[in-house]
């Protein structure tokens, strides 16, 4: 992408002397950053960082972690369908110490994922709670973990939105200066009229060039994160409305896009290797 703007613009016979213009940068760069950290919360504003270290990394569930999440899913569905609550709740109650979780490193590591497992386990342990009322309790909690993983997102995408008007801005700064050097020859005057409207350029640029391509790379990464959330969701439901626990796996199975989605036969696979671990442990 820079090289086809820097390329073009040098193709057409500029000069990229021209564009350096560090304080049309300085004014719209520091603008920009200036209006995000009063925009948003220092929560916010760490998240952000976080978000785009890990859009860069592309920090994407892997096919391994949709298995273990399946598999830790089927060995808490055997434990409640053939042992006590007691034993059941051993497990969720302390899951870093839980030999169910310890099988699944990928699982435990994410914190949120595991306290939301452990959660709706607990609800179906308890047995008052119908299938209808727990769907409709995880789609307000998936709904507010979206909202809570996507602020980063939307405060990147106010950020972007902005930077074509502080280009504007900063051009405007420019031309004041130009009009200041009215009196000087064509050659000055074309000069500061140049590095005034640069500053249109890089408000344009940054928006729809960096911070926007940035804001939207993010946003694919989280969503597909929470895509684990939902396997959780479609995956508890089944069971609780009835369904064998392998037979349930498959409503979680089915939720993960088909680029994505490991086959059947790789997910029974794995919940008999894990079986087998356990039960040589």
């Amino acid at each position: 992408m820079i090289g086809c703007v820097l390329g073009g613009f040098m193709a057409m016979g500029g000069h990229l002397e021209v564009l350096m213009q560090p304080w049309e940068l300085v004014i719209i760069g520091g603008a920009g950053v200036g209006a995000y950290l009063v925009a948003n919360p220092m929560g916010v504003v760490k998240d952000t960082g976080k978000a785009i270290k890990e859009a860069f990394a592309q920090a994407v569930p892997s096919q391994q972690h949709y298995l273990e999440t399946l598999g830790v899913l089927h060995s808490l569905m055997r434990e409640l369908r053939t042992k006590s609550k007691n034993e059941v709740e051993a497990h969720i109650d302390n899951a870093e110490e839980s030999s169910i979780f310890q099988a699944y490193p990928l699982v435990l590591a994410n914190k949120d994922l595991t306290n939301f497992i452990c959660d709706y386990c607990r609800i179906i342990i308890i047995g008052n709670a119908r299938p209808f009322e727990v769907e409709a309790l995880m789609d307000e909690e998936i709904h507010t973990i979206k909202h809570d993983k996507l602020k980063s997102y939307n405060a990147l995408v106010t950020m972007a939105d902005g930077f074509p008007a502080l280009g504007i801005c900063a051009a405007v700064l420019g031309v004041i200066k130009a009009m200041g050097a009215i009196d000087q020859s064509p050659e000055i005057l074309g000069g500061l009229v140049g590095a005034a409207l640069v500053g249109t350029f890089l408000g344009i640029f940054l928006s729809y060039g960096i911070v926007a391509p940035i804001a939207q790379k993010v946003k694919m990464v989280r969503d597909k994160q929470n895509r684990l959330y939902i396997i959780v969701k479609q995956t508890l439901l089944a069971y609780m409305n009835g369904s064998l626990p392998q037979v349930a796996l498959e409503f979680g199975r089915k939720t993960i896009s088909a680029h994505d989605r490991p086959s059947i036969d790789a997910v029974e696979q794995s919940t008999l290797l894990a079986l087998e671990h356990r039960s040589a442990a």
